[in-house]
């Protein structure tokens, strides 16, 4: 039984960064799909970025691209998500999914697993 377990909020400063791990544990699919999602105050929860451990593969949301930096280290079994330069607007819950499904997308129906998020607050 996969379970995911997110870890790293807290309260950032607006301009700073953090980075926020995923451990998994229980994979036994090579071609294993974790993603990065967040649900904001009021809105609906979307996604980020996505990762196939097994080879590197990543895919970002347009939008979220650059401010946001999916990686892996798969000694560890963590998937982490890098957020730099944060503002108000990327307070939310962080969670992490996983999908069995061998294809990187951030549509959550596909996404089995989640963990049970960790919340980020942007605050001065």
């Amino acid at each position: 039984q996969v379970q995911l377990v997110e870890s790293g909020g807290g309260l950032v400063q607006p301009g700073g960064s953090l980075r926020l791990s995923c451990a998994a544990s229980g994979i036994t699919q090579d071609n294993y799909i974790i993603g990065w999602f967040r649900r904001a105050p009021g809105k609906e929860r979307e996604g980020i970025s996505c990762i196939r451990p097994s080879d590197g593969n990543t895919y970002y949301v347009p939008r979220m691209s650059g401010r946001f930096v999916i990686s892996r280290d798969n000694a560890k079994n963590i998937v982490y998500l890098d957020v730099s330069d944060v503002t108000p607007e990327d307070t939310a819950v962080y969670y992490c999914a996983g999908s069995t499904f061998n294809i990187l997308t951030m549509a959550q129906m596909l996404y089995k697993t989640w963990g049970q998020g960790t919340q980020v607050t942007v605050s001065s």
